[in-house]
């Protein structure tokens, strides 16, 4: 249980910095501000039956810049929403916009018409005009809402929502700390786009140089020159970098150095979301391990780790046990390393977490290009080896047991359609769900996979899948091209379609070189993880790149449901289909 036990010291410190930080930023939501206890009840929490947001426009300053938000109820974060599992929830949406809103509830379980995606399960919300949400709460956990109109998501609308469980928790902790991770970008998020479509690796300032192949840090020139005839690059790890943008921890940057309380010896909850646009990160706080307890707002078997990668739209609920009055720095650090943010977990207010170096940059490898752990150093006609050095024309896997599949050769994805938008497919793509993530391959410590969660409760449904069904998320990174399938939405993609209650197995095949998280809307699904009974529940998977991963769904929800990258300019570039659920009789 949460203890509401704080000392007369710590509350003068606390209400000292409080208004310190106003002076900072006023569009800070009381549960967002530097110096929160992490006691419940929290202050300026929205809750009970009936509640009412009203999304506007506000401004945002960051670093010492000020720039234009979307916000809802006027702040940066959104304020946090505290249901309770069992309960109705009516929730008016207020668009004081020139332009259409919504709100989607990111992992919620509601019905179809209520799920806020535009244009397939509601028309959206006109400016000047208020929509009820109302639906029963099935569920308990960690999650989080945000637009799904235009890229609105990218320039402030986005909150969480905590849901407590109608019995007891299984979690047992003292205090807890709601921590959203966020990207910030002083360009509009359409120029960003408009940036990429004209130069793919635009926002790259960490491509491989003269320097680092004399000292030995990049790849060497043999292997440069191979990758260059391949037209790829190994350092094109993430589309936008921290070159534009600014990482946000509870909507502060390091230097504001947002700042969670706690008192030696207690047992903190850090509810954990990624709400960024397009930045996985990788999460540490040096010195304190960390026991995962929730993925997804889904209880798992608690595992101890020392660092872990949130993607785009997932949540962790994590335990942390500071033994000594110090302060530790929360570190968000964005995969392809271009920068981070470092809050603070403290005893008191002041003191600053130390904010580490960024760490070296990964480069990208052939396991990354979906073809396994095969030598880049190809000597042609070697068996197991890829000749990537070959003539123009010639076949580089001419050597290997599995013939003559090319990087493009469609006999290895018969479902997806070749084109413009497919420059390449993987040869061999492996289970990566298993792997460390990516930039987290070789460091020292322990680190997340998802073989590590197991579902702390059997699995719902234990049936067998009765059909199989492969999915490829395809791309054209040099034009900026993205699909399920080699088709966009755009294009007239069908629905793909379930019978209601039926038992799929969905394997996801990352033909791109770039991680991408997928969700699924009104939906848990079962990652397959190697605990068979126990696998964890999601409702998002980071696929990471030249892999797959796969998940047995049962198909309970009926109606119409996105399903997307949540990198948002990958969806709003394509990567989006919509997925059908009918009874029987209608499915066909």
């Amino acid at each position: 249980m949460i203890s509401s036990h704080i000392d007369r010291r710590t509350l003068i410190r606390s209400a000292t910095s409080v208004l310190g930080v106003a002076a900072l930023g006023e569009l800070f939501p009381a549960w967002a501000q530097s110096g929160t206890h992490g006691a419940t009840p929290m202050a300026g929490v929205l809750s009970g039956e009936d509640i009412a947001l009203k999304v506007g426009h506000s401004p945002f300053s960051v670093g010492g810049r000020r720039g234009h938000a979307i916000t809802v109820n006027g702040t940066l974060p959104a304020p946090l929403i505290r249901l309770r599992e069992g309960q109705n929830v009516r929730i008016s949406v207020t668009n004081s916009l020139d332009e259409d809103t919504s709100i989607h509830w990111h992992g919620l379980i509601v019905p179809f018409q209520f799920d806020g995606v535009p244009g397939i399960s509601f028309p959206g919300i006109r400016p000047g005009e208020t929509f009820r949400y109302e639906f029963p709460v099935r569920q308990s956990g960690t999650y989080w809402y945000h637009s799904h109109s235009g890229m609105q998501e990218a320039v402030g609308h986005y909150g969480p929502i905590i849901i407590d469980p109608a019995g007891a928790d299984p979690v047992t902790f003292d205090r807890e700390h709601v921590i959203v991770l966020s990207d910030w970008s002083f360009l509009h998020p359409h120029v960003v786009l408009s940036k990429l479509k004209q130069v793919g690796g635009y926002f790259n300032r960490q491509k491989q140089t003269l320097t680092g192949l004399l000292q030995g840090k990049d790849q060497s020139q043999a292997e440069r020159l191979k990758w260059a005839k391949m037209r790829m690059d190994p350092t094109d790890i993430s589309d936008v970098t921290g070159s534009t943008y600014t990482y946000l921890i509870n909507g502060h940057g390091t230097a504001e150095n947002w700042t969670g309380l706690f008192v030696p010896g207690e047992r903190v909850r850090l509810r954990i979301i990624n709400a960024s646009a397009m930045t996985n990160f990788n999460v540490r706080v040096p010195g304190l391990p960390m026991t995962i307890v929730q993925a997804d707002g889904q209880h798992v078997q608690p595992v101890e780790t020392d660092e872990f990668q949130i993607g785009i739209a997932e949540t962790y609920d994590v335990i942390v046990r500071p033994g000594d009055a110090a302060a530790y720095g929360l570190i968000a650090e964005a995969l392809d390393r271009s920068g981070l943010c470092r809050a603070t977990l403290a005893p008191q207010i002041g003191p600053a977490g130390p904010v580490p170096p960024l760490r070296e940059r990964p480069l990208l490898t052939m396991r990354d290009m979906g073809m396994g752990d095969m030598d880049m150093g190809g000597t042609g006609g070697e068996p197991g080896v890829i000749d990537l050095s070959a003539p123009e024309g010639a076949d580089p896997m001419a050597g290997m047991d599995h013939g003559s599949m090319k990087m493009r050769d469609p006999s290895v994805a018969p479902g997806v359609k070749m084109g413009p938008g497919v420059a390449t497919l993987s040869p061999m793509p492996a289970d990566r769900t298993g792997d460390r993530p990516t930039g987290l391959e070789d460091v020292p410590h322990r680190v997340l996979t998802y073989h590590d969660l197991a579902a702390l409760a059997p699995n719902p449904d234990p049936r067998q899948p009765t059909r199989t069904l492969d999915i490829h998320l395809t791309a054209n990174m040099e034009r900026y091209m993205w699909s399920f399938d080699g088709v966009k939405l755009s294009d007239g993609a069908a629905p793909i379609a379930f019978r209601h209650n039926e038992r799929v197995r969905v394997n996801l095949i990352n033909d791109t070189m770039m991680p991408h998280p997928i969700h699924l809307h009104g939906h848990f699904f079962e990652l397959v993880t190697g605990n068979p009974g126990h696998h964890p529940l999601k409702h998002t998977v980071n696929v990471l790149p030249g892999g797959k991963a796969t998940f047995d769904l049962t198909a309970d929800a009926l109606g119409d449901w996105a399903f997307h990258c949540h990198m948002l300019l990958h969806m709003h570039a394509g990567m989006f289909r919509v997925i059908t659920v009918r009874h029987g009789e209608d499915a066909a």
